[in-house]
């Protein structure tokens, strides 16, 4: 029994530290910012759908790069392995490649609701990081993406869920800023 309290003593130590060193995965989101807008401005050109979805697509490769500038300016080595379960939260971004199916389904049989589908995906895949981070604001956020974004992507434009998501994405930036300096206090 005491081994058990010892491993789960081990797991809580090892998740203050990537929470600490990570700052809770925000140079992620403030990159998903920058994403969401390069995605509205794909969306306000004068596009065809098929040509709007494929650059859609493409405004999440720069995510990466932007992470890691963003990560230089806060001082975290998104890329730092001394912490195993840096291992886990990859694999946690990883349940989205296997979501994206569904968004390339989208893509070809209702493509005007694909930006919608991928704010949704986006927002579900969020869900493990608020037990990664004991973060309160990814487990909200990952709730109320998907569903924002089907009741906007269900009665308005992929204009409007774009504007949307940008907007949520600087509050739940915001959140996680205002989530690292409460714990910084503690």
């Amino acid at each position: 029994m005491s081994s058990i309290k010892e491993n789960i003593t081990d797991l809580e130590t090892l998740r203050n530290d990537i929470i600490v060193k990570q700052k809770k995965g925000l140079p992620f989101i403030c990159a998903s910012v920058a994403i969401w807008l390069l995605i509205l401005i794909v969306i306000m050109l004068d596009l065809s759908q098929d040509k709007e979805n494929l650059f859609v697509f493409c405004c999440s490769c720069p995510l990466l790069p932007f992470s890691w500038i963003i990560g230089k300016v806060m001082k975290i080595d998104i890329f730092d392995k001394s912490n195993p379960l840096g291992n886990v939260g990859f694999l946690f971004t990883c349940n989205q490649f296997l979501y994206l199916l569904i968004v390339m389904w989208v893509f070809s049989a209702v493509p005007d609701k694909m930006v919608m589908v991928y704010a949704m995906v986006f927002g579900a895949h969020l869900l493990p990081y608020s037990w990664l981070y004991k973060s309160l604001s990814y487990r909200i956020f990952s709730i109320v993406i998907p569903i924002i974004s089907l009741v906007v992507g269900c009665a308005f434009s992929a204009f409007s869920v774009a504007v949307i998501m940008v907007i949520i994405e600087i509050i739940f930036a915001l959140s996680l800023l205002l989530e690292c300096r409460m714990s910084r206090k503690n």
